[in-house]
C-alpha cells in the first residue's frame, strides 16, 4: 500500500491532475468532494476518456474519474484486498478510514503470496 495518497478535488482541471501526477510520481490521484473519497482518476483516464474525446486541459477531473468507487479499510487483509480487486475487475483501490483516503493498493502491492496481513500494513517494496 502506498500511505497519504494525492488526492485532488473533483472540479480540479486536467492539467492540475497530470502536473500532481508528475510532481508525484504516481499514475493515479485519489478523487474527493471536500474531504470525502469519490473516485479515482488514472493517467489513462485523462487520455483515454478525456483527451481522445476532445476534453481539453481546462476539463475537470470529475468528467472522467471513475464513478462507481470500490474502497477497502485500513485493516482488510490482503487476501481480501486482491478478492474485492478481482471482483471490481480494477488494478488500484483506495483505501478509506470513514471517508478519508488513508492509502491506495494497486495490484502490484499485492504481488506475491497473499496472507493475513492487512493491506494498509505491507510495504509496498514486495521481493
Amino acid at each position: 500500500m502506498t500511505p497519504a495518497p494525492t488526492t485532488i478535488g473533483m472540479s480540479e482541471t486536467f492539467q492540475a491532475a497530470a502536473r500532481a501526477m508528475a510532481l508525484q510520481d504516481v499514475s493515479a490521484l485519489v478523487v474527493r468532494a471536500g474531504s470525502t473519497v469519490i473516485g479515482i482518476v488514472t493517467d489513462r483516464d485523462l487520455v483515454v476518456r478525456g483527451l481522445a474525446e476532445g476534453l481539453g486541459l481546462e476539463a475537470m477531473v470529475g468528467e472522467v474519474a471513475s464513478e462507481d468507487l470500490v474502497t477497502i479499510g485500513p485493516d482488510v487483509p490482503v487476501e481480501a484486498a486482491a478478492g474485492v480487486m478481482r471482483a471490481a475487475d480494477v488494478l488500484r483501490i483506495p483505501v478509506v478510514d470513514g471517508e478519508v483516503a488513508v492509502g491506495i493498493v494497486s495490484i502490484g502491492d499485492l504481488d506475491g503470496e497473499a496472507n493475513h496481513t492487512p493491506a494498509a500494513t505491507r510495504s509496498q517494496d514486495l521481493p
